[in-house]
């Protein structure tokens, strides 16, 4: 008789947890971040991601049964499509609406805060996101611009007349109910987002994380400056940008615990994106984005709760820095870096997931991803402290090699 899928949870679970404590587990774990990797092997549409959660689950099911991973990355599950749909959304692009049905989003980057809005931001920022970026990503909420400064409102019952006034304009008006509109989207989309993680997790699949921390230099990267803007700011006005990285970082370490303690899962997703040699120098790295990371991983252990991080690019130059998180705490991804030298650096210190190429994946054969991935288990998973995993999107790879990957490390990555 079969075993369940609790016990498969429970086995599954313990078998990770144990490889990021650096106690042996059986056998090497499997990571898989399904991304949309379900729309090429269910034979949907990637835009269901966003539109048909109800199509989107079933094809999640169906390709976590039929990989059956230890460990699965929904890092889309699904997104609410007309929420960004109705408010006209600037910083993405998403399937069917701006790109292909059949092909992932697309991120607009842009300055959508200026070089010279730095006070503004830190001033007050809800007045700055109100009036100024809101207005900037949201098409429909353009109108807000028109609104007062909340500065002009003093400590006069009358100053509320200034608010009221522009608040019945027919165009703050339409935006408003626009927001309304798009509100109760959303509201509707987080219960289902719930469900559909609760739901894989009853199949027998522990989640990598379903809770985001961000680093504020990738946040103010990605969302605000840009990296053109804030490659610049680096060197025109630092002293801007670590106070505005300064006043980001406990909003954020407090955003992903209370997400955390509310979701009781204590996986926490945590991507460098920017911090990598290719993008920044060895001083750049500890002025603007190290020790915020060491902050933000200290916070999160100090909370019983796991970071998971993504070092997207290549840290090979980097990895002595990561001895100083708190060891047996924390699980590291690695994507282009010198995943035998992490090993060499890291082990016994910091849990390593990584790092077969997705361009093997995609196009290399069976045999070929077999011997990857004998490599990576002879050499990064002797002794433990490993999870087999891609190093980043499989949205375009072949099932048959991924399913290679999976069945080998399951039949050659037992420890005796």
């Amino acid at each position: 008789m079969g075993k369940t899928p609790e016990e498969l949870y429970q086995e599954r679970e313990k078998r990770v947890t144990d490889t990021i404590h650096h106690k042996i587990p059986d056998r090497v774990p499997v990571m898989l971040e399904l991304n949309y990797f379900p729309a090429k092997y269910a034979g949907i549409t990637c835009e269901a991601a966003f539109y048909d959660y109800d199509k989107w689950l079933s094809a999640t099911c169906k390709t976590a049964l039929d990989f059956e991973p230890d460990l699965a990355w929904l890092s889309v599950p699904f997104f609410p499509g007309n929420f960004y749909k109705i408010l006209d959304v600037k910083q993405i692009k998403l399937p069917g609406q701006g790109v292909s049905p059949h092909h992932t989003l697309r991120f607009i980057e842009g300055e959508f805060m200026k070089a010279d809005e730095y006070d503004a931001f830190l001033d007050d920022r809800t007045d700055f996101m109100l009036r100024r970026y809101l207005p900037r990503i949201f098409g429909a909420l353009e109108p807000f611009s028109q609104l007062p400064s909340f500065w002009t409102m003093t400590s006069s019952y009358k100053d509320v007349s200034f608010l009221a006034e522009a608040l019945v304009s027919p165009e703050i008006c339409a935006a408003l109910e626009t927001l309304l509109e798009a509100g109760r989207e959303m509201a509707g989309w987080r219960a289902k987002m719930e469900a559909f993680s609760k739901e894989v997790e009853k199949l027998g699949f522990p989640l990598y994380g379903t809770v985001l921390a961000r680093q504020p230099f990738d946040l103010l990267s990605y969302h605000m400056r840009g990296m053109h803007g804030i490659c610049l700011d680096m060197f025109r006005q630092p002293d801007k940008l670590i106070e505005t990285c300064d006043r980001l970082l406990p909003l954020q370490i407090q955003r992903a615990i209370t997400t955390a303690k509310n979701s009781g899962r204590k996986r926490i997703c945590g991507a460098l994106h920017r911090g990598a040699d290719g993008f920044m120098s060895a001083k750049q790295f500890e002025t603007f984005y190290w020790p915020y990371v060491k902050k933000m991983v200290q916070a999160l252990v100090d909370e019983e709760l796991t970071p998971c991080l993504f070092l997207e690019g290549d840290y090979t130059s980097r990895l002595e820095y990561f001895l100083e998180l708190p060891k047996g705490k924390v699980m590291g991804r690695f994507d282009a870096s010198d995943i035998k030298r992490a090993k060499e650096v890291l082990y016994g210190h910091m849990c390593i997931m990584g790092d077969v190429p997705s361009s093997l994946l995609q196009l290399g054969t069976p045999q070929e991803v077999e011997d990857y991935c004998k490599m990576l288990i002879d050499v990064v998973g002797k002794d433990g402290g490993f999870i087999m995993a891609p190093r980043s999107s499989i949205d375009e790879v072949k099932p048959d090699n991924l399913k290679r990957m999976v069945d080998f490390t399951k039949e050659y990555g037992r420890y005796s």
